[in-house]
């Protein structure tokens, strides 16, 4: 297959890894390796493409020169239903996942959060952000300047926190570059399962 046939799946691709933090056109053009002429027509073919499709619940934006996968408009209240209305029971084991990471890494962007997983994170961190757990706490220093979050003072009362430095310590291990996210969710577990476990409700 051409370059050319290829460029319109290849944005796409990368424009669903990163997520809501985008891509430039000049991001895009170095990890392309094409031209700007044919970047440019590449990304009008997925405008089109996704605006031409009724069933497709997502379009192509650009917010502040980069570009991104959103939602359409006309879903808008659909999607706000799912924000407001999480599990009734508990949290899901991703929600709780990207909650550890973030409570131990914040502030940390959502990216960083997916290399952690090894998947993307985006649904968990809009739910965590609509249960008020977690909210953004800046903007990285690299390139792109990514979204940084971190917990919240409700995420310290419902875990019954003064501060963070009241999170359970992590070993030597733990703390490495290598780290795995269920040594995060076994810490995370065994140091709050009285809490879970006695009736709070972290919906």
């Amino acid at each position: 297959m051409e370059i050319e046939d290829r460029l319109p799946g290849m944005i796409e691709s990368f424009l669903f890894i990163v997520g809501d933090e985008g891509l430039t056109v000049k991001q895009l053009i170095s990890l392309t390796e094409c031209k700007e002429s044919e970047v440019a027509e590449a990304i009008d073919v997925l405008r089109i493409s996704y605006e031409q499709r009724k069933a497709s619940g997502i379009t192509l934006k650009q917010f502040g020169g980069a570009l991104r996968l959103v939602t359409k408009t006309e879903f808008a209240e659909d999607i706000k239903r799912l924000l407001e209305n999480p599990s009734p029971k508990s949290m899901t084991q991703a929600s709780l996942e990207v909650l550890a990471i973030i409570a131990y890494r914040q502030p940390v962007t959502r990216v960083e959060i997916d290399d952690l997983r090894g998947v993307k994170s985006e649904g968990p961190v809009n739910t965590l952000i609509a249960k008020g757990l977690i909210m953004e706490k800046g903007r990285s220093e690299g390139s792109g300047r990514a979204i940084l979050y971190g917990t919240t003072d409700l995420f310290l009362d419902r875990f019954g926190l003064e501060s963070l430095d009241g999170l359970p310590p992590l070993s030597q291990e733990e703390e490495g570059e290598t780290i795995e996210t269920d040594l995060f969710m076994t810490q995370f577990q065994e140091a709050f399962a009285i809490e879970n476990d006695g009736g709070g409700n972290l919906s």
